[in-house]
């Protein structure tokens, strides 16, 4: 694994650590739940405030984007996404989706059983991402990648490295595969599709450990 590269396990969900020129970039927050996880594994590497570059969201899920408002807050960080996601997280809105695998359907089955709440502090994103887009001017040696399917406004980002960080668009959570929740099925083969023909090396999912790009199988 690169090691530029943290992964930050925030229960079900990763959240990465990219060290950067002069900084770092955090890709994803996970659950408002896990703040002091969040903080505690920022704080050990170095990640204070001044350091923390960009925070940049693959898609509006609640378990990407739970401490964005806190980020803003105490780090003062900008705060950076694809604008067609905007409206889930400045209103609190969970995006009702088709799911495509057993497992998908025990997960929603488990989370109605136990009565959860989820628990989300809505935000204003500072900066609207587009495909294609560099994030040199911060550091990064990567570019966007729009990668409708799960959500209208999921992303990607790749780095000159060939290090793709997927959001949910891929998930190696029992194997590597292709979403589990699907906005627009047709939209997410054309995702898959556009991501094999890119040079691509290790693939970092939002949930579930990295792998490459071709192990990646499905029906």
């Amino acid at each position: 694994m690169d090691e530029k590269i943290k992964i930050i396990e925030l229960g079900i969900v990763n959240a990465f650590l990219v060290s950067v020129k002069e900084g770092f970039i955090l890709i994803d927050t996970g659950l408002t739940q896990q703040w002091g996880k969040l903080e505690t594994e920022l704080t050990s590497i170095g990640c204070l405030p001044d350091k923390l570059k960009l925070v940049v969201i693959t898609h509006g899920d609640f378990d990407h984007t739970g401490n964005c408002a806190k980020l803003q807050g105490k780090y003062n960080t900008k705060i950076a996404m694809h604008q067609a996601d905007s409206f889930m997280v400045e209103n609190g809105v969970f995006l009702k989706r088709k799911i495509r695998t057993l497992f998908g359907k025990i997960i929603i089955l488990l989370s109605r059983l136990r009565h959860r709440r989820v628990s989300f502090n809505k935000f204003k994103p500072d900066i609207f991402l587009r495909d294609g887009q560099s994030l040199e001017e911060y550091g990064f040696n990567a570019k966007v990648i729009h990668l409708q399917g799960h959500t209208k406004g999921s992303i990607g980002i790749l780095t000159d490295e060939g290090n793709l960080f997927v959001g949910d668009t891929l998930v190696n959570s029992t194997k590597p595969d292709i979403a589990i929740f699907i906005d627009n099925v047709q939209e997410l083969k054309n995702s898959i599709s556009k991501l094999k023909k890119m040079n691509i090396k290790k693939v970092y999912p939002g949930h579930g450990k990295p792998f490459l790009l071709e192990e990646l199988t499905y029906e």
